[in-house]
């Protein structure tokens, strides 16, 4: 990589570490400052720790199910195992735990490429089917939702312009998985294909392809109904546990607009932002800022430590220590692009 183009990469590196810790800063100010810390602490001190271990329980299996939808994305690539795929998953959030601008997503790639022997490219494409079928889940999801609980208006707009979203990149989807079935399907000959489709390009699409039609691809379909369900039945108790009496409709509500906050650019843990997120979400079911916050921080520490530590003995296992893995994440996207320029 050129001087020049490695110097653009850690000044847009540096902006967006900027813009995370900035955004982070900003939310704790915002529900900080006219945080009641006794209310809180009292509401801490009585909540109900049976409630609190099955949302811990339901939120730490979620993982192990996003390991094995995983698993069932690239069967066609190879055998991937599954305790590797759960050991990559956890200690990508460990590495979302410590540093910001969620590395971990980019960390577990490398390690199961690694493990598993299958290319660094065709693991990155596998998660980005998994961010593509997510997206579908939450907007179909948030739509039921809508017709069963009076969202607000502000909401309702939101839950509009992201089904309009997905909807056209469904429609995109279709239309290029048609594409796929026509080009691929009737076996064309390389060369022919490489004539209309750059080379990269045309590996990237037959990947995806392969990907989409095996069989398994239906399991990791349902697993990807699971994922959530459990995280949504975890945020559920946790809120049982704290007294706050909400449906398991208003947690899928919460969970949505908390994924959607932490999705932006963000500091360690997704710190204030999370925070925030979820006092947003409890707003539209008047919840005052008071409990929300206390809430919002409790839910934060129970649902967030316990998978961090897991990922910390994983990543132990795994051989890294922090060192080796600020390494590892700073030095993946100039290794990508030496991987890139020695095949071309």
């Amino acid at each position: 990589m050129s001087p020049l183009v490695q110097s653009e990469n850690q000044g847009r590196h540096k902006v967006l570490l900027f813009i995370g810790y900035g955004l982070s800063l900003a939310c704790l100010v915002w529900l900080l400052h006219d945080f009641h810390v006794i209310q809180a602490v009292h509401a801490w001190a009585n909540v109900r720790w049976d409630w609190v271990l099955l949302g811990i329980g339901c939120d730490l299996f979620s993982y192990v199910i996003q390991a094995l939808r995983w698993k069932f994305l690239l069967a066609p690539f190879g055998e991937v195992r599954l305790n590797r795929s759960v050991r990559a998953v956890y200690t990508g959030l460990f590495a979302n735990f410590v540093f910001p601008l969620r590395p971990g997503e980019f960390l577990r790639c490398y390690l199961l490429s690694n493990s598993e022997d299958i290319t660094l490219g065709r693991v990155l494409g596998s998660v980005g089917v998994e961010r593509f079928v997510d997206l579908v889940i939450a907007t179909a999801s948030l739509a039921v939702v809508s017709l069963l609980v009076d969202l607000p208006q502000r909401f309702q707009r939101v839950a509009d312009t992201l089904g309009i979203v997905t909807l056209v990149l469904l429609s995109m989807v279709v239309v290029l998985i048609l594409y796929l079935e026509i080009k691929l399907g009737t076996n064309p000959e390389p060369e022919v294909a490489h004539r209309k489709l750059p080379g990269k390009v045309m590996e990237v699409l037959t990947d995806l392809h392969a990907m989409g039609t095996a069989t398994t691809f239906y399991a990791a379909v349902l697993t990807s109904v699971l994922m959530p369900a459990c995280q949504v039945l975890g945020i559920w108790a946790v809120m049982r546990s704290y007294g706050l009496q909400l449906s398991f409709l208003a947690a899928i509500v919460v969970l949505l607009i908390i994924n959607l906050g932490v999705s932006l650019p963000n500091a360690p843990a997704n710190v204030g932002a999370y925070q925030l997120f979820c006092v947003l979400g409890l707003s539209v079911f008047q919840i005052e800022k008071t409990t929300a916050t206390g809430f919002a921080f409790f839910a934060f520490l129970v649902l967030t430590l316990p998978p961090a530590l897991i990922g910390f003995a994983a990543s132990v296992h795994s051989g890294l220590s922090l060192s080796s893995i600020r390494e590892k994440v700073s030095g993946m996207p100039r290794q990508q692009a030496l991987r890139s320029n020695a095949q071309d």
